[in-house]
């Protein structure tokens, strides 16, 4: 099924299909090599739609299929440019051989409903930026973000003054909602460096290489952000959104949210 030891890394760095097409599900890759990483089976594509678990965002899951095999993703991550699938083929263990060979056309197929959520979730996050410059926290800069559905949350460089936070907290949320009513159309591309750096609101932050491409997210008429990740097609589509809590501490400022089903 997949050889003990792994290969060599490949070279080329897997093109991500959602970097053009955030909201595909499906894709044709071709496979590159299938080896054991840690005790897990790793399947490794010249293409591939999966977004790998980073930038506060989860991994997607779903499956990888073949002529005679199918792979269950259960894990995606990221090295070097290189995306590794983890997980299992069925029937594994059961004496059948089943596994890709290199070289082998597959398809790609990713769990809808983990994805909408991941994305919603995420776009929930990129929003309450919006949010925060809006309702007049223009000390604020964006820092951390973790999009997970187990306690979603934004930390922010700087502080809200404690008399404050209770307004804000009402005041962000009722910003959040209103721009969720309006909606508005989001829109992802990569663009040169300065370019980048004008739809982003003047600068872009200091670990993005001034020699890069950044992919950037923009929602509407706002000022876009560099971001690897997975959106909504609408702002509506995050549905509803509540600020659950905002904690000051050592000069951060941590906002929580969730969103509705």
């Amino acid at each position: 099924m997949a050889t003990e030891a792994a290969p060599a890394r490949p070279a080329v760095p897997t093109r991500l299909v959602y970097f053009d097409d955030m909201w595909a599900l499906r894709s044709a890759a071709t496979v590159l090599a299938v080896h054991q990483e840690g005790g897990r089976v790793a399947v490794v594509l010249d293409a591939t739609v999966f977004h790998p678990q980073g930038g506060g965002q989860p991994a997607d899951t779903g499956a990888i299929s073949g002529a005679g095999a199918r792979f269950l993703v259960e894990d995606v991550r990221a090295k070097d440019g290189v995306v590794f699938h983890y997980g299992r083929f069925e029937g594994a263990g059961e004496g059948c051989g089943h596994g890709f060979k290199e070289g082998e056309s597959v398809s790609l197929e990713v769990d809808e409903e983990r994805r909408s959520l991941n994305s919603r979730l995420h776009s929930a996050g990129h929003l309450l930026d919006i949010c925060v410059h809006n309702v007049g926290l223009f000390q604020l800069e964006p820092g951390k973000g973790y999009h997970f559905p187990d306690g979603p949350f934004v930390e922010y460089k700087g502080v809200i003054p404690p008399d404050q936070i209770q307004d804000k907290k009402n005041e962000m949320e009722r910003e959040a909602n209103k721009l969720i009513s309006e909606g508005a159309k989001v829109l992802a591309s990569v663009f040169p460096y300065e370019e980048a750096a004008k739809l982003c609101g003047g600068s872009l932050p200091s670990y993005i290489s001034k020699d890069s491409n950044p992919r950037v997210i923009k929602f509407g008429e706002y000022p876009g952000g560099p971001c690897g990740g997975t959106h909504v097609a609408d702002v509506s589509a995050i549905n509803s959104l509540k600020v659950t809590n905002i904690r000051v501490k050592k000069g951060l400022t941590k906002v929580s949210y969730s969103i509705s089903p």
